[in-house]
């Protein structure tokens, strides 16, 4: 099994544009961060969470193939504005991509993309459409369902699912794990788990609450993700406890 970062910024992505701050200006990769999104490989199945609005760039650079499914973690523009990208899915497999989401999720991307459910005279106009099945993810097949665990989180008002899979977690945009959640987090390897900035937000871990809640969980090794402009790489890594790293653009983690 492994996994690869896509993406590791918040909404903005990082350099933010017109900003000259330390990180915005640094030369230093692991602080040019796009949109949230990984990829992973595991018992020879393909999975993209969600599609980020660099979603065909960052397919490209970091070269992991075509997902067999795609889950979605919610309906923020950062992290589902790339789906038209998925065309390429089609014709290199042949047929729909099937998409997991929960019905808050799904709705958004019925709205966002209408032109792609409910305006199927215009298929062959321009280059063409997705195809996609949007599924409930309490839909997921057998085979699936012994390789993914949805998992309920806090963002705010809005609906957000993480992921385990296998011996790793992936939670994005929160600000909150509920108990029943936590069940479902014990013996891990590997956490990945948003951490926005220094400062504190209203729907989202800031770095301490993120630490805080990686020692609850005491995963093997825990990487932030999610990341912000304020968050300087170099500079936040010397801060971190030796358990705990930020995730970085292209960092391909193997279990």
């Amino acid at each position: 099994m492994w996994l690869k970062f896509l993406g590791t910024g918040t909404s903005h992505g990082v350099p933010v544009p017109g900003c000259r701050c330390q990180t915005c200006t640094s030369d230093d990769p692991r602080n040019q961060r796009m949109r949230c999104s990984v990829f992973l490989k595991v018992n020879n199945k393909k999975i993209l969470i969600d599609t980020s609005p660099e979603l065909r760039l960052q397919l490209i650079k970091h070269r992991v193939g075509v997902p067999d499914i795609i889950l979605f973690t919610h309906g923020h523009a950062d992290h589902i504005m790339g789906f038209d990208d998925i065309r390429s899915f089609n014709w290199r497999n042949d047929r729909a991509v099937d998409c997991y989401s929960n019905s808050e999720t799904r709705q958004r991307l019925q709205e966002a993309f209408s032109y792609i459910f409910f305006n199927s005279s215009t298929a062959n106009s321009g280059g063409g459409l997705p195809e996609a099945n949007l599924y409930n993810i309490s839909h997921l097949p057998k085979d699936w369902q012994n390789i993914i665990t949805p998992l309920q989180l806090k963002h705010g008002p809005t609906g957000v699912l993480g992921y385990r899979i296998g011996d790793l977690a992936y939670l994005t945009d929160l600000n909150g794990i509920p108990a029943e959640t936590l069940k479902e987090l014990r013996d891990l390897q590997v956490l990945i788990l948003g951490a926005l900035r220094w400062r504190k937000h209203s729907t989202h871990f800031n770095i301490d609450e993120a630490v805080s809640a990686a020692e609850k969980i005491a995963a093997d090794t825990t990487y932030l993700t999610h990341l912000s402009h304020d968050v300087e790489y170099l500079e936040a890594s010397g801060y971190l406890p030796k358990k705990i790293k930020l995730a970085f653009d292209g960092l391909k983690i193997k279990l």
